[in-house]
C-alpha cells in the first residue's frame, strides 16, 4: 500500500508540473497584457508596473521566479485588484464554489444512487428504462441549456426560488439543482451498471438459493462492490463540479471562484490566471489520489496492478 500510494504521489507532482508550464507558456503567447487596458501612460511608468510584476522578465526568468514562489506557497499578486494576493481572492471566492459544488453533489447521489439501484433490481422494467432514459437526456443537455431552462421554469414562472444572487437558501437551490442533475444522470447509470455486473456473479446466486431475501442480496452482499465505479467517478466528479461551475456560477450570478477565472481570462490578468490554474488542477489530482486509495482500499487487485 505504501509503495502504492509513494508511486501515485510522484504520478501527480509530475501532472502538476507540467500543468504548471503548459499553462505557464499558453499565457505567455496569448496577445495583448495585463496592462493593455489601461489608460495612456508614459513609457516610464508602463515600465515601472511591469517591473512591479516582475514582467520585465525574460519569460525563462519569469518562469523559474514563478515555480520558486510556488515553492514557498506565493501566488503573487493581481494585476487587476490592487493590493489583493492571488491568495486572498482565491481564499474569499473559492468556499461558495465549494459549498455549491458540494450542494451539488449531495444532489446528484440523493437521486442517482436510488434509481441506479433500482433500476438494476427491476432490469428490463419501466422502473429501468423510463428512468435510464431520462438520465440520457440529463446527460445530452449541458448545463448552460438546464440553467436557463430551470430559471425559467421554476425561477421566473413559477416564482419558486431566486434566480440571481447567493444570499439565503432560496438562492442556492436553482444553481446546484443545475449542477447536480448532470452528475446524477452519471451516477444512475454507473451505479446501475455496477449492480448488474456483481448480481450477476456467482455468490449471489448462491445466497439467492439459500433464501437470502433481495433486499439483503442488493445491500449487504451486492452494494460494496456494485458501487466501485461510482466510488472512481465520485472524486473526478467533485472536483469537476468545484471546477467546471463557471457556467452556472455566471448565469445565476453566484460570486465564486469561476467568476474571477472568466475575469481574469478577460483582463489578461496572468498571476491570477495562473494561480486558479494551479489551484484547480492540485484539486483535480488530490481528488484523483484520494479515488486511487479509496479504490486500493476496497479492491487490493488495484494494488498488484499498480
Amino acid at each position: 500500500m505504501i509503495r502504492f500510494l509513494y508511486n501515485r504521489l510522484w504520478q501527480s507532482i509530475a501532472t502538476l508540473f507540467a500543468i504548471i508550464t503548459v499553462t505557464f507558456w499558453i499565457i505567455q503567447a496569448a496577445p495583448g497584457g495585463p496592462f493593455q487596458s489601461e489608460r495612456a501612460v508614459s513609457p516610464h511608468i508602463r515600465e515601472q508596473m511591469l517591473a512591479a510584476y516582475g514582467l520585465d522578465r525574460p519569460p525563462f526568468a519569469q518562469y523559474t521566479h514563478y515555480l520558486g514562489n510556488l515553492l514557498k506557497g506565493d501566488f503573487g499578486l493581481t494585476t487587476k485588484y490592487e493590493g489583493w494576493t492571488v491568495l486572498e481572492i482565491i481564499g474569499g471566492a473559492f468556499p461558495i464554489s465549494l459549498q455549491l459544488g458540494l450542494l451539488g453533489m449531495a444532489f446528484a447521489l440523493t437521486l442517482g444512487l436510488p434509481v441506479g439501484i433500482i433500476a438494476a433490481a427491476r432490469k428490463n422494467s419501466a422502473a429501468d428504462w423510463l428512468p435510464m432514459s431520462i438520465s440520457m437526456l440529463g446527460i445530452c443537455l449541458p448545463t448552460f441549456v438546464m440553467g436557463p431552462l430551470l430559471a425559467l421554469g421554476l425561477g421566473l414562472k413559477l416564482n419558486l426560488f431566486n434566480v440571481a444572487g447567493w444570499y439565503g437558501w432560496s438562492d442556492r437551490v436553482l444553481p446546484s439543482l443545475t449542477l447536480g442533475l448532470f452528475y446524477a444522470a452519471y451516477i444512475a447509470r454507473m451505479t446501475r451498471a455496477g449492480m448488474l455486473e456483481v448480481l450477476s456473479r456467482d455468490f449471489v446466486r448462491t445466497a439467492r438459493a439459500k433464501g437470502v431475501s433481495e433486499t439483503a442480496v442488493l445491500l449487504r452482499h451486492s452494494l460494496k462492490i456494485g458501487l466501485t465505479p461510482v466510488i472512481a467517478f465520485l472524486g473526478p466528479a467533485m472536483a469537476g463540479m468545484v471546477t467546471g461551475s463557471f457556467v452556472v456560477e455566471n448565469i445565476f450570478q453566484v460570486p465564486g471562484l469561476g467568476q474571477h477565472f472568466v475575469s481574469a481570462a478577460r483582463n489578461s490578468d496572468y498571476t491570477l490566471l495562473l494561480g486558479v490554474t494551479v489551484f484547480y488542477a492540485t484539486l483535480l489530482v488530490s481528488a484523483n489520489v484520494v479515488v486511487d486509495m479509496l479504490q486500493a482500499w476496497m479492491n487490493p487487485r488495484v494494488r498488484l496492478e499498480s
